[in-house]
């Protein structure tokens, strides 16, 4: 079976491949998680600094309505 080296707590350690490779799936689920979770974040607070621009929270497709219907 093959062999990798993984760095646990400061000490590196041979451990079974797919233990391995697990382990860095993981480590790289995490940071994809946390890396969507902040643009989600960050996407939340400029719709909220842009639609709270005149004092009400209106949705994009309220926006858009009073727009259309300010042009006619």
């Amino acid at each position: 079976m093959a062999r990798d080296v993984m760095n646990i707590d400061g000490e590196e350690v041979v451990v079974r491949e797919d233990t391995a490779k697990a382990s860095r799936f993981k480590i790289w689920g995490v940071t994809v998680a946390a890396i969507c979770l902040a643009l989600m974040v960050l996407l939340a607070i400029i719709f909220f600094m842009q639609a709270g621009r005149d004092g009400k929270i209106e949705s994009p497709a309220q926006i858009e309505n009073k727009n259309a219907s300010a042009t006619r």
